[in-house]
């Protein structure tokens, strides 16, 4: 009986494990192959509906990643802006301009054409000028008593306005650079006018053939000529022109006369202003060199981009 009751009590208990080694875990280790599988194949259709381009720069961004994260943009090769991102504030952004495959669409001029189109729209202006003038003339009571004395006309170098003596109403003193006083009218109000294009004017005076008082050797007409052109530049910034306008200033006596039959007609003494065109005015400002219009037509399509 005694050992009986020191016999140790041996409670045995049994832990149920449902499903033994069949449990759960399995259904975790599926589901991350099955998100493992998708994200493949995911990453397998992506890649085959990209373009080349983009696998590129793709492909430089993990080649260079400093690069884009110094200079921005969304890949290597853009890096116009120094803003991360490539735009030109944080709120801006440019991404790079080749998509894919596709070309960048090159932009070709045809220089003959844009120089002709250069010439109309110069022409066009100048015509305009002329009608406006004109209209000036027939508006303007003191202008209009001296319409005859007025000649406008298209050249080659441009618009033409002359100022031409009568017999009985000469446009300056005799044998002096001083003008009449109707003469100053109408060089104020064709000055404000020649404010309104932006063309450069040429200036030059002639006289009749009558030999000057002191002859060739002294004070001539080719003085008087140059002087009474300087005058009339003067009398046209006085009435408002800006006077960065004038290019050109010469004094001619009489070698260019208008009535060509009749060397002494009063006619011939007169005033030119040219409103020059581009051709014209690119000719002056070179003195007469050569002047490739191809390449100047080229540098003012670069100005207007």
């Amino acid at each position: 009986m005694a050992n009986e009751e020191l016999r140790p009590i041996v409670v045995k208990r049994i832990k149920k494990v449902a499903g033994g080694h069949h449990g759960g875990a399995w259904k975790i280790a599926y589901a991350d192959f099955v998100t493992a599988m998708m994200a493949f194949f995911l990453l397998m259709w992506l890649l085959g509906s990209t373009a080349k381009g983009n696998l590129q720069g793709i492909a430089e961004y993990f080649q260079t990643p400093l690069k884009v994260a110094m200079a921005g943009g969304e890949g290597s090769g853009d890096s116009s802006s120094v803003i991360k991102g490539g735009g030109k504030d944080l709120s801006i952004r440019d991404g790079q301009t080749k998509k894919g495959e596709i070309e960048a669409v090159k932009k070709t001029y045809n220089l003959q054409a844009a120089e002709a189109a250069l010439a109309r729209a110069d022409a066009e202006r100048l015509k305009g000028l002329k009608e406006k003038i004109e209209a000036a003339i027939e508006s303007n009571p003191t202008l209009k008593q001296f319409k005859k004395q007025l000649l406008l006309d298209i050249t080659t170098e441009g618009l033409r306005i002359q100022i031409v003596d009568e017999k009985n109403r000469p446009m300056f003193a005799s044998a002096k650079a001083d003008l009449q006083p109707y003469t100053k009218v109408i060089l104020h109000e064709i000055g404000l006018a020649l404010n309104d294009v932006p063309n450069r004017i040429s200036l030059s005076g002639h006289t009749d053939a009558a030999p000057y008082g002191s002859g060739e050797l002294g004070y001539s007409n080719w003085e008087l000529s140059a002087d009474r052109a300087n005058a009339s530049r003067r009398e046209l910034i006085y009435g408002g022109m800006d006077e960065t306008k004038v290019l050109r200033i010469v004094g001619l006596s009489s070698s260019v006369l208008f009535d060509k039959e009749d060397p002494l007609n009063p006619i011939n003494r007169r005033i030119s202003i040219i409103v020059m065109n581009k051709k014209a005015e690119l000719s002056a400002s070179q003195d007469g060199g050569e002047v490739d219009l191809a390449k100047s037509t080229e540098q003012t399509l670069e100005v207007k981009k």
